[in-house]
C-alpha cells in the first residue's frame, strides 16, 4: 500500500508539470522545459519517496503487525466437559463387596484444563516461553466471618482445582540443528505428553492410559538440546531431576512422583530423558522416546547419611520407561496409537519403606507395582472430506472409535498378580468430533470400562468388579497467534 502511494506521488508530480505545460501552450504563451528542470523534479520526488520509504521502516519496527517479524506469541487450549458414569464414584467401589454399588451412578460438569500460554522471541535465537494451567476451576479460598458462630472467622475453600506454572524456559537457539533450552517444560515421554493439547486426541478427556500411569502433563525444571534435520527428523535429549518414590501408589504407579509437594525440588538423584520423532514422509509421525533415573533417595523424611547405616542402603529405585507412538493424517483419515512399559527397581523395599513411614507424611503409603504398561489405539475418518465447501472452509467431522488396555499394578517385584487387580482394565469408546473451524472442536462419545479379571475367594477367576460405562460431552479449543 505504502509502496503504491510513494508510485503514485512521483506520477502525479510529473503529470502536473505535463499539464501544466499544456494549458500555458493553450493559452499562447511560449514555454520551454529543458532537461535539467525535469530532472531536477525527478530527484525531487526521488528524495520524497526515499523519506516516505524511511518512514514506512520505521513504523515497521515499532508495530510487529506491519513488519515482516513477529515476536510475541500467545494462545493456548482448554476444555469444558460433563458426563455421566453409570457406575459409582464411592471410595469402596473395589472393596469386598462391590456389588453393593452396582446400580450407583454420577455425573460431572468440569474445566479440566484451561491453558493460557505466551512466548516472546527476543531474537538473536533467544526466546521465552511460559504457560500457566488452571485445573479443574483453579482454586478458591476466603476468610469469612460467622455471624451465626459468634463472629469467628473461619476459612473456607470455595473452589476446588489447581494453578500451576507448567512452563518457564528460556531457550537458545545456535541454527536447527542445535538449540538449548532451560527451566520448567514438558517431558515429552509418551505420545500423550508430547501432544497433550485437547484438538490432538479423539476424547473428551486425555487417552486413560498414559493418563494414569505417567505424570500428565509432565513438567520440570530440565535442561534440554534440541533439534531438527531437513529430512524429518526431529530429537530431543534431556538432564533433570529423579522422581520421588514417596508418593508412588498403586493406582497411579509413579505419576504422583513428579513435581514436588514442596517449594523446591529435590533433587538429590537424577534422570535423563529422550524423545525423537520421524516425518519425513507426507502425513506420518513415527516416536521413540524413554526416561530413566533413580528415585528413592528423593525424601526429606530421612537423610543420605541415616540411609546409608539402614536397610536400605542398596534401593535405588530406579524408574525405567520406553514408549512408542504414531500419527498418520491424510485422505481424510487419522490413525493414533501409542505403547508405553515401565519399570522400578526395588518395588517390594519401596512398598515396605513407605507402608512404614509416619502418619502425616507425603506418602500416600501404598503397594507400587514394578511394572505398569498402558497401550491405545485410535481411528477417525472425516466424513466432510467428501465436500469441497466444507474443505475449504476447514470443517471436519470425524466419526472415531478407540481402544485401551493399562495396568498400573501389571507385576510387583516382577511377578503377575492379581493383588489390585481393578488397576487393571479394557476401555472401548466411540464418538464424533465436529470442527467448525480449526482451532475449536465438540466432542461426544459414549465408553464402557472392563475391569480385569482376578481370583476369587473361593479360588475361581471371574469378574471381581462391576464395569464402568460412561457418556461424555465436550468443547475444547487450541490455538496459538503470532503478533
Amino acid at each position: 500500500m505504502y509502496r503504491q502511494i510513494i508510485f503514485s506521488a512521483r506520477h502525479l508530480s510529473l503529470s502536473i508539470l505535463l499539464i501544466s505545460c499544456a494549458l500555458r501552450t493553450y493559452a499562447g504563451d511560449s514555454i520551454t522545459v529543458s532537461a535539467a528542470d525535469l530532472q531536477a523534479l525527478v530527484q525531487r520526488v526521488e528524495r520524497l519517496e526515499q523519506a516516505q520509504q524511511q518512514a514506512v521502516e520505521k513504523k515497521d519496527t515499532l508495530s510487529p503487525q506491519i513488519g515482516k517479524e513477529r515476536h510475541f506469541t500467545i494462545g493456548g487450549y482448554g476444555e469444558i466437559t460433563a458426563k455421566h458414569c453409570f457406575f459409582s464414584n464411592n471410595y469402596l467401589r473395589y472393596g469386598k463387596n462391590p456389588e453393593r454399588f452396582a446400580n450407583d451412578h454420577y455425573g460431572e460438569f468440569d474445566l479440566p484444563h484451561v491453558v493460557i500460554y505466551m512466548g516472546y522471541d527476543f531474537g538473536h535465537g533467544w526466546s521465552v516461553g511460559t504457560e500457566i494451567e488452571f485445573e479443574h476451576g483453579g482454586t478458591e479460598s476466603a476468610i469469612e466471618i460467622e455471624e451465626e458462630e459468634g463472629g469467628e472467622y473461619e476459612s473456607e475453600i470455595e473452589r476446588g482445582g489447581e494453578v500451576a506454572l507448567e512452563q518457564f524456559w528460556l531457550q537458545k537457539a545456535f541454527n536447527r540443528y542445535a538449540i538449548i533450552r532451560a527451566g520448567m517444560q514438558v517431558i515429552p515421554v509418551g505420545g500423550l505428553n508430547a501432544h497433550h493439547e485437547s484438538t490432538e486426541y479423539f476424547g473428551v478427556y486425555r487417552n486413560e492410559g498414559d493418563f494414569t500411569i505417567i505424570p500428565s502433563t509432565w513438567h520440570e525444571v530440565a535442561l534440554t538440546f534440541m533439534g531438527s534435520t531437513k529430512n524429518g527428523w526431529h530429537y530431543q535429549a534431556m538432564f533433570l531431576p529423579g522422581l520421588d518414590s514417596d508418593r508412588f501408589n498403586r493406582k497411579n504407579w509413579i505419576k504422583p512422583g513428579a513435581g514436588s509437594p514442596y517449594e523446591f525440588k529435590i533433587a538429590n538423584v537424577f534422570a535423563g530423558a529422550a524423545r525423537v520423532d520421524y516425518t519425513g514422509v507426507k502425513g506420518l509421525r513415527l516416536s521413540l522416546s524413554g526416561y530413566c533415573g533413580n528415585s528413592f533417595r528423593n525424601t526429606l523424611s530421612k537423610s543420605n547419611a541415616e540411609l546409608d547405616e539402614s536397610a536400605y542402603k542398596d534401593v535405588k529405585g530406579t524408574v525405567s520407561i520406553g514408549a512408542f507412538d504414531f500419527q498418520y493424517k491424510d485422505y481424510g483419515l487419522i490413525l493414533r496409537g501409542s505403547f508405553t512399559y515401565g519399570h522400578l527397581s526395588d518395588a517390594a523395599a519401596i512398598t515396605q519403606y513407605n507402608i512404614a513411614m509416619r502418619k502425616g507424611s507425603v506418602s500416600s503409603k501404598q503397594w507400587v507395582a514394578s511394572d505398569a504398561l498402558a497401550a491405545g489405539i485410535e481411528a477417525g475418518y472425516d466424513f466432510f472430506s467428501f465436500n469441497h465447501k466444507l474443505k475449504e472452509k476447514k470443517q471436519s467431522f470425524y466419526l472415531f472409535a478407540r481402544y485401551d488396555y493399562y495396568d498400573s499394578m501389571f507385576r510387583y517385584d516382577g511377578k503377575p498378580t492379581d493383588m489390585y487387580s481393578w488397576c487393571g482394565r479394557h476401555r472401548a469408546a466411540v464418538g464424533i468430533n465436529y470442527f467448525p473451524i480449526k482451532q475449536i472442536g465438540v466432542k461426544a462419545e459414549f465408553s464402557y470400562g472392563i475391569l480385569k479379571q482376578g481370583t476369587r475367594a473361593d479360588g475361581t477367576r471371574g469378574k471381581l468388579y462391576n464395569d464402568e460405562p460412561q457418556i461424555a460431552v465436550g468443547i475444547v479449543y487450541a490455538g496459538f497467534y503470532q503478533l
